[in-house]
């Protein structure tokens, strides 16, 4: 069973989805990459995960660092799967590139080099946004690019974990 909840935050209302205990999705509502298949989804704001969620959230907003304790089961391919779980070693308050992420997996892999436009299509498609947090990956110049919730998202979140002064630089975990 799939399991969905709206949740309420500063940056707009948000869908969460939980499946076999564990967060499978949360989007901004109308990010791009929304899922199209919701029929199946049962409401079930009073989910334990849900509830957890929920308190992240709230601490997160209020300028925290938190810790979540809840399980992460993005859905996707393998190499997105190894780009999500680099994303998930970024220090809060910390940018890094799509380029060094490239070079991270191409590191891994014991290649040369990796495309970073692969990176980025991998980046975009996290299904699980904020938690696995894609918002600290600029462009090779430090600029804002990319962000599925919407340029504006990307700029509050960076600001919210003080990072917003790092964009431009070339500053990488």
């Amino acid at each position: 069973m799939i399991y969905v909840d709206e949740l309420k935050t500063p940056l707009g209302l948000t869908t969460a989805c939980v499946e076999d205990d564990a967060l499978t999705g949360f989007w901004f509502i109308g990010q791009k990459y929304y899922p199209a298949k919701t029929g199946n989804w049962i409401q079930k704001p009073d989910h334990p995960v849900f509830t957890r969620l929920k308190a992240w959230l709230d601490n997160y907003f209020a300028g925290c660092n938190p810790n979540h304790d809840f399980v992460l089961n993005p859905q996707g391919t393998a190499f997105q799967k190894k780009v999500w779980a680099i994303l998930l070693e970024i220090p809060y308050g910390k940018l890094t590139t799509y380029g060094a992420v490239a070079g991270r997996l191409a590191a891994q892999k014991g290649s040369a080099s990796m495309s970073a436009q692969a990176v980025g299509g991998a980046v975009g498609h996290n299904p699980v946004s904020l938690l696995i947090p894609c918002h600290r990956v600029v462009g090779a110049d430090g600029s804002l690019t990319g962000y599925a919730g919407g340029l504006d998202k990307k700029a509050a979140l960076l600001r919210l974990e003080g990072s917003g002064h790092l964009l431009q630089s070339r500053q990488k975990f």
